[in-house]
């Protein structure tokens, strides 16, 4: 009995549409899955109508970019149980994707001084949703300039690469103070992104928790033994929720399986039930 509750689809980054992420939860024996895309809730609907088809529980999700603080790497919340378009996110991520907008075209911009014949109308092409990077690279390998998707990002895309431009993102308590308006479930994504000590992570973690934090995204992909066990002992002294996904995005990630990971992954169905009697305590629905 497993969940995913941090997965991507064709509506941001990912490369299988609500439906057919939907259709492989049910195929590879997953009781639930959270759709979470990028900076968007537009794919919410579809999933819901799918999981209704397929038989899976979908939680209504969304995945926003935060600035983090001086020495941290990325800091993204999952936001679980998001109403039906709630206005004032839909406000704070069109403000988000007109600088992302902006940004492509930066990105653009870099790679055609270094020689390299991209345009924005291919890299657009390959976007059902959002424009993101992982388009910047399939276009890059489609364009010989890279072997692997991999070697975009290494060389020219992500964080350290060559056309690097960084996104605009909400400042922290503004995205908490949206999430808690909206009554939705708040879970610090992929902790060990940080790149912080346990001490150093645990004192942001509070200071989130002031702000409204609720969980803390406890079982990862990307998280080993030793740092799964830190942050669920960390998560349970402060009385955070425990939450885990795999942060499927099909095959521009294609060693991270749904539900797995990279082979070892596993969220119990039970973690999900925690969340929903929390929510229920609150008063909030589920």
């Amino acid at each position: 009995m497993s969940i995913d509750l941090h997965t991507h689809s064709t509506v941001s980054d990912g490369t299988l549409t609500p439906t057919e992420l939907v259709k492989l939860a049910k195929d590879v024996g997953l009781d639930a899955i959270a759709l979470t895309d990028h900076d968007t809730y537009s794919g919410v609907a579809e999933a819901m109508e799918a999981g209704k088809e397929f038989g899976i529980e979908v939680i209504p999700g969304c995945e926003l970019s935060l600035e983090s603080p001086d020495g941290a790497g990325w800091m993204h919340v999952v936001a679980l149980w998001i109403p039906e378009d709630p206005e004032e996110l839909k406000t704070a991520f069109d403000w988000v994707i007109e600088g992302r907008k902006t940004r492509n075209h930066e990105i653009i911009d870099i790679l055609r001084t270094q020689g390299i014949s991209i345009t924005y109308e291919a890299v657009a092409a390959r976007a059902q949703g959002t424009i993101g990077r992982p388009h910047f690279a399939q276009e890059l390998v489609s364009l010989g300039v890279c072997s692997s998707i991999n070697e975009a990002f290494k060389v020219w895309i992500g964080d350290d690469g060559r056309a690097y431009v960084p996104k605009r993102k909400l400042k922290p308590k503004q995205a908490m103070d949206i999430l808690n308006n909206i009554g939705a479930t708040s879970i610090l994504a992929h902790p060990f992104a940080l790149g912080l000590n346990f001490t150093k992570t645990e004192a942001l973690v509070r200071e989130l928790m002031k702000m409204g934090l609720d969980g803390m995204e406890v079982h990862y992909s990307e998280h080993n033994e030793a740092a799964t066990k830190g942050f669920k002992e960390m998560a349970e002294r402060l009385g955070l929720l425990v939450s885990g996904g795999s942060d499927f995005h099909g095959t521009v990630k294609p060693k991270i399986s749904l539900g797995k990971g990279k082979g070892g992954l596993h969220v119990p169905t039970e973690l999900l039930e925690k969340m929903k009697a929390d929510r229920r305590a609150k008063g909030l629905p589920v």
